[in-house]
């Protein structure tokens, strides 16, 4: 699911997700709880503001971002393609 994801650039460059707009919604990045890199992408695991669990995915060539994992809080995930 595409999504549009504003980003904090740190000290060193390193751009993080601060929040991200699901349709109308918008969504706080309250904690970035875990990075990784694949050759053609970053994913970041956040909890929102809301409590819930995001996996967004930087697609670092044409620079768009996906949702491909949510889970509100206390409940199960599910997994987008």
């Amino acid at each position: 699911m595409k999504i549009k994801v504003e980003c904090y650039a740190g000290h060193r460059g390193e751009e993080s997700p601060r929040c991200f707009r699901i349709g109308d919604r918008r969504i706080e990045v309250a904690e970035v709880s875990d990075r990784w890199i694949s050759p053609d992408h970053r994913y970041f695991k956040v909890i929102g503001d809301d409590g819930a669990t995001y996996i967004l995915r930087h697609e670092t060539e044409t620079w768009t971002w996906e949702l491909t994992y949510f889970q509100e809080k206390d409940s199960p995930g599910k997994a987008f393609r």
